[in-house]
């Protein structure tokens, strides 16, 4: 990555905090949903609490304020979840554990929460920086709807327009990355000091949208909530923003990270996103060795990526394969599984600059 215009930064605290925003209920650090109240509003949160074992494992809560809601609301939104068993949806599956929520609204609400970050949203992320640093590397970023589908890798039809899935999606995507609010209640790394104040941040804010064609019926919170739309064009406030700017920390990513999905795949299964940014972030949270040599615990590999099954040969056979991607695709230069007692074994990468690395 000789030339810093064939990549674009993403800011380094973001990549610090985004593995542990985006996990799993199926991650045992992950407690299930509540609904709050407290003088400032109404809240669905939930939290993914600290590992003290690991300095990169840190406390993250992420939540959604539930806005213009009247009491009676309230009351019947609370009988709602105290109705719920969301511990069968480690056991069922999410859609099937919320299939009896009668409100639409209620249950999208739930269903962005707990698959909040996953590896399709990264994605998005990633290109919404990949356009900021294309665009003067301002935080506010505009973007057309379709070229955005498109970069994902997503089929038109004959006419030359995306299904109403793969475009309502996308606004559901993107109102989730809007609305859910990271609050940092930990101290963060700021290169070689570290911080304690609290930061509440979403990763995006919807500033404006653009439909093509009027008279047409959309409404932003509507089309997420209830029905199945996109706007044309969107632009967007990226909140986590300091690093290229102003404290010179990011981390580079080459141009042609691969954002595309798989045809038909589940975005949970995207193992290579997954690890790519886990690797990013551990970057920014140990200090390189050598400058391109990272060691990380298998046990963190396997958490991280979602890998929570007791299936041991499956999980390896995952992570390798997953690996292996990475090294085809030259982030990669080699890992190699170092020797120790089955709990601690660890793995060491060499990274490839040329593909990702560091600011600092």
């Amino acid at each position: 990555m000789s030339k810093e215009d064939t990549a674009f930064p993403v800011d380094g605290q973001l990549l610090m905090v985004m593995p542990r925003a985006g996990a799993s209920i199926r991650n045992p650090d992950v407690r299930l949903p509540i609904l709050r109240a407290d003088a400032d509003g109404y809240y669905l949160e939930m939290r993914v609490d600290a590992d003290s074992k690991e300095q990169s494992e840190v406390a993250v809560t992420r939540r959604v304020p539930l806005e213009n809601l009247s009491a009676e609301e309230w009351e019947e939104l609370s009988n709602q979840y105290a109705n719920l068993d969301l511990s069968t949806c480690t056991d069922l599956g999410i859609s099937k554990a919320l299939e009896k929520i009668p409100d639409r609204r209620v249950q999208r609400l739930f269903i962005a929460l707990l698959t909040f970050l996953n590896p399709r949203q990264v994605a998005i992320v990633l290109y919404l920086y990949k356009e900021a640093a294309r665009q003067g590397n301002s935080p506010l970023v505009s973007f057309r709807s379709n070229d955005l589908l498109e970069s994902m890798g997503y089929s038109r039809a004959k006419d030359g327009s995306f299904t109403t899935r793969s475009r309502a999606q996308l606004n559901q995507d993107l109102v989730a990355l809007h609305r859910t609010e990271l609050v940092l209640a930990q101290s963060l790394k700021k290169g070689n000091t570290t911080g304690a104040k609290v930061i509440v941040k979403s990763i995006l804010r919807i500033r404006d949208y653009e439909i093509d064609k009027v008279p047409r019926d959309f409404d932003l919170a509507k089309a997420a909530d209830y029905t199945y739309e996109l706007a044309d064009a969107y632009t967007v406030a990226l909140e986590f923003f300091d690093g290229p700017s102003r404290t010179g920390d990011y981390v580079l990513f080459s141009n042609n990270v691969d954002m595309t999905q798989k045809l038909g795949s589940n975005a949970k299964h995207d193992y290579k996103m997954k690890l790519l940014v886990y690797l990013a972030s551990r970057m920014k949270w140990d200090k390189l060795q050598a400058g391109q040599y990272l060691t990380i615990s298998k046990q963190y590999l396997f958490k991280n990526l979602d890998l929570l099954g007791s299936n041991l040969s499956r999980n390896n056979q995952i992570l390798w394969r997953t690996i292996e991607e990475l090294q085809q695709e030259g982030y990669i230069l080699e890992a190699l599984e170092l020797p120790g007692k089955r709990k601690l074994t660890k793995i060491q990468f060499q990274i490839n600059p040329e593909k990702i690395r560091c600011s600092n």
